[in-house]
This record gives C-alpha cells, structure tokens and sequence, in this order.
C-alpha cells in the first residue's frame, strides 16, 4: 500500500496497487484537473515534492525535460514506486487551488431554453480558450460592447471537454442585465464573459451523505456540483430538496428523473410553497426540514439561493444538528461586483 500525501494540507490517501495518482485521488473525491488521461495535455500536471514514481510513457509537449528535471509529473500516467509519495496540490484546508480569472471571454450563445416563464437557459461556448473552472463556480455576463451592467451568473454545469458553460438567469422586473438575456439574447448571439470566481466548491473531504438545498436559479450551482459529484461516482448519499412556489416553477425535472433513476443514492425532492400536489412535499425548505432529517451531524450541507433563503436553512439544518464547518451557501446578492480569487488561491 502507498501514501498519497497532499501538500499544503498533509491529507493523506490511500493507494491502491497499480492505480495512477490520478485515479487514486479520483477514489477518494478530490477532482485533480485532466483531460487525455493518456500523458498528452498536460492538464494534470502536478510538483512530486518527495518520493519516487514511474511517470510511464508521456510527450515530451505535455511535460518537458526542464518540468521532469524540476519534479513535475503527469498524474494520469504516474505510478508511486515509493511507500509515501507527496505532492504539492491544494490549498491549506486541501481545498483545489482556483483558477485565474479572465476578462472579457467572447462567447457564442449555441443553445437557449426557456426552463419557466421566468428563467431562461443559456448554452455559451467560448470562441478560443475554454474557460477552467470548479463545478459551483460562476461568471460575470455582459455583450461586447460592455453597454449592459455586468451580473454574476452561476455556472450550472459541470466542466466539459468542449468549454461549454450553462446559465440560468430569471428576469428581475428592473433588472437590465436580466431583461438583456430574455429580450434579446439568441442562439448566435455573441456575450462577454468574464472568470471565473467563487468558493462554493465542493469539499474533497466529504466522505458523508450530502445533502443539498435549493430555490430558484439557485439551483445553478447545485446542479453543476451534483453533476460532477455523480460523474465521478461519489458513493455516498445526495439528496437535492428544491423550493419552487408552483409546480411550473420546477425545472429541469427531466434531468431529475434521469439522475434517480441512474444513481440510487440520488434523490430529487421537490417541495411547493403556494399550492398541493400528491407525491410532493408542502411548505418552505426551512419550514420541513425537520420532518425529513433528524439528525444532520454527519451531512455536508450545500445552499444556495436568495439571501433570506440561506439564512433560514442555515437556522434550519443547525436546529438538526449540522456542523458549522460543513455547511457551504451561495446568497445571491442582486448588485454583488464579482470576488476575484487571493494570489494563494490560485493554481
């Protein structure tokens, strides 16, 4: 058995015999960037900083000589050969390093959706570079000629090979961003996109069920984290509860329904707050919490929403037990400028 050590952070992990670092990090849930997985790109490049390892066959445009000199490895491909091999990735809480913002991405609008009458769903893909981000992570929106206000966007989307980003946006009645979107943004329209930014990624120390509280788009974000969680086969419960006033209001059910039947340990719970429907929950989120969960001790708790919705789950899910240091929100904020990342928090 080998050590993966993780620095700064000094979390350790298991791995098992013949698995890559990759794949060893991927077990235990921590979502080290990649893309080949075959030694071509370099997307996994990381610093061995001791122990020894077998990097296998990789190209030498993907890691130089100067980079192998230097102790830089290719993790898809590198095998520990040591008891302990420790590599400098993460943050100090063992959190991924972020990605450096961008400004000013031109991006194609190729797909839109109407989700309900209020929120409209837009697909971007960047004309050049696609944009690096962490599943939880949003953007600043705004057309090419900056004549709109830029707003933040959540990304509801997990990472995909081909850089497209999803956006649900609602209309606020005063909104001019908002009103933008719905009014005038078109498959082939083309935006400015500036990240991205946030921390409201997921906790590769989550070992636990998970479990996730949302209203309207922020739903956002919660879909881009449950995406890639499931993707990567977390094994441990997720439960998403949704707060939607109407049936109508709920959206993105056919996504729900897929996820149900494909993961068993995924549950969709919608629940309405201003009508009945049989096989539904009734009330507000922070309001029926407490007769679904008795005990959230063990959960990590992920909220996002309006300001006085987080704040109320938050009330709700500490009423049954759930630890402050694994409970992660995203308020909306309607005038928030977008937070840009500390130097020590970047890759």
């Amino acid at each position: 058995m080998t050590t993966i050590r993780l620095s700064p952070s000094g979390k350790e992990v298991e791995a098992k015999t013949g698995e890559t670092v990759l794949e060893t990090l991927e077990n235990a849930g921590y979502a080290l960037p990649n893309n080949c997985r075959a030694g071509a790109c370099g997307e996994c490049k990381v610093k061995v900083l001791s122990g020894e390892f077998d990097q296998g066959m990789v190209l030498d445009m993907a890691l130089s000589q100067d980079e192998r000199a230097e102790g830089y490895g290719l993790m898809c491909m590198c095998k520990p050969l040591s008891d302990t091999l420790e590599i400098d990735w993460g943050t100090d809480d063992a959190k991924p390093k972020l990605f450096p913002p961008r400004e000013n991405i031109r991006c194609v609008v190729v797909d839109r959706i109407e989700r309900t009458p209020r929120i409209a769903e837009i697909r971007l893909r960047p004309i050049g570079e696609p944009i690096r981000f962490w599943p939880g992570q949003y953007v600043s929106l705004t057309d090419t000629q900056k004549t709109v206000t830029p707003r933040s966007y959540s990304i509801a989307n997990a990472p995909r090979p081909d850089g497209e980003i999803v956006l649900q946006i609602t209309r606020v009645p005063d909104g001019k961003t908002s009103n933008w979107v719905h009014d005038e943004v078109k498959p082939g329209s083309m935006v400015n996109v500036s990240g991205p930014y946030g921390t409201f990624i997921g906790d590769p120390s989550t070992d636990g069920p998970v479990l996730c509280l949302a209203a309207g788009t922020g739903l956002a974000p919660i879909l881009s984290l449950a995406d890639a969680a499931l993707r990567r086969g977390f094994k441990q419960p997720v439960h998403l509860m949704f707060s939607a006033r109407t049936e109508d209001e709920i959206y993105c059910r056919g996504l729900m329904e897929l996820w149900n039947a494909r993961h068993r340990r995924f549950k969709f719970i919608p629940t309405l707050t201003r009508e009945q429907k049989e096989g539904m929950q009734q009330g507000r989120i922070p309001d029926i919490i407490k007769d679904l969960y008795a005990d959230l001790s063990k959960h990590a708790i992920y909220i996002a929403g309006s300001p006085e919705f987080v704040d109320a789950c938050i009330d709700a899910v500490k009423a049954q037990g759930a630890q402050a240091e694994m409970i992660h929100t995203e308020g909306f904020f309607d005038q928030a400028p977008p937070v840009a990342p500390s130097k020590s928090q970047l890759v």
